[in-house]
């Protein structure tokens, strides 16, 4: 029969609230209390139940992250991030995918509710404002990242994908590039935002045509190497063809990369591939991928730094905004000429 609280409370003459005090370090207890419960702890091997727990302390210490895709290694580095900074503090990681749908988003957000989870962090495809309205008024504290939704009054943490994409042209352009296409992403913040930095940046710099040379592709998390292969079979087709290529992530780029080997052109001598995110196998691929890192491990710690804040203080306090400084890595997919 396994060991209940009762039971030690019982052996040690003291009251069931007691013993759950000195498991939590409460201030309450003294020293000499909390030693002899946690003595008789380890003596009886008792491991606290979860559920009973939550009642008493009303938390669950778990943290939910819902993302769009689980294949993308960028959420999986997110992830890693993110246990790094909740584990050592007392905190699951419990993870959900939305596979790039909003309505499913919406059904999963639902059933971590229920489920008393004392977070939520959502990389959100949603595009209308209703469930992190119901959210809020939920009282459960949530925090987006990498992607904001337009209109919500929220906390983010990301990096500004604006700059991203003038990065990431300002690059091609440096290294000799004259007619700059991009592999745009499907909706959302991270999608737009790089284009709006690609566009601008072309017409700053004189490029016009450049600005026509986007294709625009759908499921660029799950399926992103699938639509920077098709995208870049139909760019090769314009005349003239593009010398360099911007893509929206790095998988799309995994994809742009193979469509031009296989039609028989060099990397980088006859067309430059960047893309975004830095992901860590950028530097093995058949040509080494040059990119614009976002930081995603550090994203995903201070996240739970922020997300820890936000618990502490039951969701109140100022709406925070934070954004991680992109910066370009430069491998040989984008080596001058």
């Amino acid at each position: 029969m396994p060991v209940r609280m009762k039971d030690i409370a019982r052996d040690l003459g003291v009251s069931i609230m007691t013993v759950s005090k000195a498991i939590r370090n409460h201030s309450d207890i003294g020293e000499e209390t909390r030693r002899r419960v946690m003595q008789r702890i380890e003596e009886l091997n008792y491991t606290p139940n979860a559920s009973a727990r939550s009642l008493v302390t009303g938390r669950s210490n778990v943290v939910a992250l819902v993302a769009p895709d689980l294949v993308h290694p960028f959420f999986a580095e997110l992830a890693r991030g993110l246990t790094a900074v909740l584990r050592p503090r007392g905190y699951s990681l419990v993870i959900s995918s939305s596979e790039g749908d909003a309505a499913l988003e919406r059904q999963e957000i639902e059933q971590l509710l229920s489920r008393g989870v004392d977070a939520l962090i959502v990389a959100t495809v949603q595009t209308k404002l209703d469930s992190f309205e119901h959210m809020q008024e939920h009282g459960t504290p949530f925090l987006l990242i990498d992607r904001h939704l337009k209109g919500l009054k929220a906390n983010f943490i990301g990096v500004d994908d604006e700059l991203m994409g003038r990065l990431a042209t300002e690059h091609l352009i440096a290294a000799g590039c004259k007619r700059i296409a991009h592999i745009a992403g499907g909706v959302g913040s991270t999608a737009s935002g790089r284009l709006e930095g690609f566009r601008q940046t072309v017409l700053e710099r004189g490029l016009r045509e450049s600005a026509e040379l986007v294709y625009l592709g759908t499921h660029s998390d799950d399926l992103g190497d699938r639509v920077g292969y098709s995208g870049m079979r139909q760019l090769l087709e314009r005349r003239p063809r593009p010398d360099g290529v911007f893509c929206y992530n790095d998988p799309v780029a995994m994809g742009a990369l193979q469509s031009i080997l296989e039609a028989g052109l060099r990397v980088p001598e006859d067309i430059k591939v960047i893309g975004c995110g830095d992901l860590h196998y950028a530097k093995y691929l058949r040509v080494p991928l040059s990119s614009v890192a976002q930081q995603s491990e550090a994203m995903g710690e201070k996240a739970a730094l922020m997300v820890l804040d936000l618990i502490a203080a039951k969701g109140t306090g100022r709406v925070k905004t934070v954004l991680l400084e992109p910066r370009v890595v430069v491998r040989e997919s984008t080596r001058p000429s």
